[in-house]
């Protein structure tokens, strides 16, 4: 047999596996975590007013304008804000900027942490890269360990080179306090990445943290709370030098002209989405009762989505027959998740499918 002209580290890859996009119309999709309103009908405008001679050129290499009303948004420099296309993106280029290969450096230096649960991406990227990848359990409830517990745990490094954290965490919805997270990013020698893409339906934040942190990156996304999903864009703020040493390393014209003036359109129409997240918010709270009032064991969500333990049958039980109902919900078959389903906060209407899927399957269970 011919060699592999596929590099090892490839063959051997686990791939990360989005959630599902069906082509199948009229499903009731509550399993990727949009957002179920449409954007601002300014940014709509805007990029109907842009689909003219300007598609020849190319877009703005720095996405420069948007970082400027990003650093004005956020109190902050210019020099300051990486755009990228997606926070995907930027939390590769994290981990190609601040970490080396094992076996090249010391252990710390090529060492990527991150807790378990969290975003699925982050051992993928650690792998693709050749590193190290550690991930450390969350404690109860998915709560954030101390530092104290984390100098105690086997599998946590404090000299790590990059350590992701997703606030609030995601599958879970739980969200850690500004201090427990500064008293994180104090007792970490390398690169601190918050991500805080689901930050909007929170309400708190740790971005303070960006400027008053040298080793702190908070990531934000303009696709969960800000409708974009489509365009693909993601920005993250912290120390110029680190900025800077992602920037080196960015693909040229990373983010389309599209996403740049979508995203810019957006910061001038806040009010539209706070209202919406306002919606969602409330949603959120009225289907969270109700499935408590049908047996499930809901966990308390600072996002827009839902960690749910269904009643009766297992979460890979309800997964097939709530589709089977035409309805999309999250399931994921790893220890620490695998009796719960993920349910993102829909529409009003769509939450109410929902309910009545449920409160059927309940009835026959």
């Amino acid at each position: 047999m011919a060699p592999s002209l596929v590099r090892p580290l490839v063959r051997k890859l686990r791939a990360y596996v989005p959630g599902e996009q069906p082509r199948i119309r009229g499903l009731v999709k509550l399993n990727t975590n949009e957002n179920p309103y449409p954007p601002s009908p300014r940014v709509l405008r805007a990029l109907k007013a842009a689909v003219d001679g300007r598609l020849r050129l190319y877009p703005p290499p720095t996405s420069q304008p948007l970082r400027e009303a990003l650093a004005r948004h956020h109190r902050c420099s210019p020099d300051q804000v990486i755009v990228g296309n997606g926070c995907d993106e930027l939390l590769a280029l994290a981990v190609r900027a601040f970490v080396e290969p094992a076996g090249s450096a010391p252990a710390g230096r090529s060492a990527v942490q991150w807790f378990e649960p969290s975003y699925s991406l982050y051992p993928v990227l650690a792998e693709m890269h050749g590193a190290r990848g550690r991930g450390t359990p969350l404690g109860p409830g998915f709560g954030l360990p101390s530092p104290a517990a984390l100098r105690r745990s086997p599998s946590w490094r404090t000299d790590a080179a990059l350590t992701f954290v997703t606030t609030p965490n995601a599958p879970s919805g739980r969200a850690y306090g500004v201090d427990e997270l500064d008293a994180l990013c104090r007792a970490q020698k390398g690169v601190v990445v918050l991500d805080e893409t689901y930050v909007d339906f929170a309400g708190d934040d740790a971005m303070a943290l960006a400027s008053r942190r040298r080793n702190v990156l908070v990531a934000r996304t303009f696709s969960k709370a800000y409708s974009l999903c489509a365009l693909r864009v993601g920005y993250f703020v912290g120390d110029p030098a680190l900025v800077g040493a992602m920037d080196k390393i960015r693909d040229s014209y990373n983010v389309n002209l599209m996403g740049q003036l979508a995203a810019l359109e957006t910061l001038k129409d806040l009010p539209y989405y706070r209202r919406n997240i306002e919606r969602v918010r409330r949603t959120r709270e009225r289907l969270a009762g109700s499935l408590a009032g049908l047996g499930f064991e809901v966990l308390p969500s600072r996002t827009n989505f839902l960690l749910a333990r269904p009643p009766r049958l297992p979460a890979s039980a309800w997964l097939r027959r709530l589709r089977e109902r035409r309805i999309l919900v999250r399931w994921f078959d790893r220890p620490a998740l695998r009796d719960y389903l993920r349910i993102t906060v829909g529409t009003d209407a769509e939450a109410d499918a929902l309910l009545r899927a449920a409160r059927s399957l309940c009835r026959k269970a």
